[in-house]
């Protein structure tokens, strides 16, 4: 498919949707929206990345923020609670953390980043659920908090470890005052850019939502440093597999717990004890007498990849299935994210996957496959 190809007009077109063709980038279906899936090729933009500075649009994804009148956090912060496993008494201003989004049952509806503002909770869900994550947690606040999409703005993430050095060129503020998972808002040519120094590709960098009439502008100034080249959405998936953090739809679904997702981290300790969040009384059991199946990493034999969907087995016993896979770039061979009985999860356990067919031998390997190279404060 060539950039000028024609994408069924079902689709909704990003804010940049010009830019992106004008650089040849091919577009695809993802998400409801067109999308650039690549521009100069898939493993030349992920080796960039992770060397320089890349530049995603990812203004598919949906920014919400919730709200009560006068700025009434508490009153807010008890409805998303009410929501989230999240203990979001310890989120200071502008402090921002990764939450679920859980159905009744405990299982994953969505995984989101939140922030806090000095006028509500701003939240960053994913682009394929956006809609029904609107429905869903619409109809649940309580009377007086409102959600309201942010539609007025795209979002644009720059990574990789001269992304700094670039955004410092237009924002020099930003990449002095922001640590990981922390948030603040900037002037830039007289309009307010909301940056997060976060990301979706192990490496350092920073999500900024910027107003859609400036968006152009902004991303012609920030490709202009001599680190920066705009990534499509193969490059994000292969860098996010090797930070070993799962897509959602794939490796996390509404079947799945936070527990077998291996996201223990995200269920506050106080929101364990006191509950009040879905699914309280399946998560604390899963906590209490271990998980049936675990989100776990593989690394295969050989250059072939395993896709979702392929059966791991010990001998002829099926044990799992892959819910991520694909070569890794920087590494060199393939790896995989699966879901596996909990009794064939231990590090360095040996495998097979059936690829289409074929035995591939893999074995059990902790995650990130890539080490994380967050710019956390305290840390050199």
């Amino acid at each position: 498919m060539s950039n000028t190809d024609d994408i069924s007009q079902d689709l909704r077109v990003l804010p940049l949707d010009s830019w992106h063709r004008a650089r040849n980038a091919r577009m695809v279906p993802f998400a409801g929206h067109a999308m650039p899936v690549q521009y100069d090729g898939i493993i030349a933009e992920h080796l960039w990345t992770r060397e320089n500075a890349g530049l995603f649009d990812v203004s598919h994804m949906g920014q919400l923020l919730i709200a009560a009148p006068g700025a009434d956090q508490p009153l807010a912060q008890a409805a998303l609670e009410a929501l989230l496993p999240i203990d979001l008494a310890t989120l200071g201003q502008g402090a921002q953390r990764y939450s679920l989004l859980l159905n009744d049952q405990g299982g994953i509806l969505d995984d989101l980043m939140v922030t806090r503002w000095s006028d509500g909770f701003f939240l960053v869900v994913n682009g394929a659920t956006k809609h029904a994550d609107i429905a869903h947690i619409s109809a649940r606040l309580p009377a007086g908090v409102t959600l309201t999409e942010r539609s007025d703005h795209g979002l644009l993430a720059l990574q990789g470890p001269r992304a700094a050095q670039a955004l410092a060129s237009l924002v020099p503020a930003a990449p002095d005052d922001l640590w990981f998972m922390t948030a603040d808002t900037y002037r830039w040519n007289g309009v307010d850019l909301h940056i997060s120094r976060s990301g979706y590709s192990g490496e350092d960098g920073f999500e900024i939502a910027v107003p859609i009439p400036a968006i152009a502008a902004f991303a012609d100034a920030l490709a202009e440093h001599p680190a920066v080249r705009p990534i499509g959405l193969g490059a994000r998936d292969s860098l996010r597999l090797e930070a070993g953090l799962p897509l959602y739809g794939h490796d996390l679904t509404p079947d799945i717990d936070p527990v077998e997702a291996d996201l223990r981290f995200a269920l506050a300790q106080r929101r364990r004890r006191e509950g009040g969040f879905p699914g309280h009384a399946r998560i604390m059991a899963a906590l209490a007498h271990g998980p049936g199946r675990r989100r776990v990493g593989l690394v295969l034999d050989g250059r072939m990849a395993a896709r979702e969907g392929a059966v791991v087995l010990v001998g002829e016993t099926p044990v799992g299935t892959v819910t991520s896979g694909g070569f890794a770039p920087s590494l060199g061979y393939p790896i995989a994210m699966a879901l596996l009985d909990v009794a064939h999860t231990a590090p360095d356990t040996a495998l097979t996957i059936d690829v289409r067919g074929r035995r591939i031998a893999a074995r059990v390997v902790p995650m990130p496959f890539v080490p994380h190279r967050y710019h956390r404060k305290g840390v050199a």
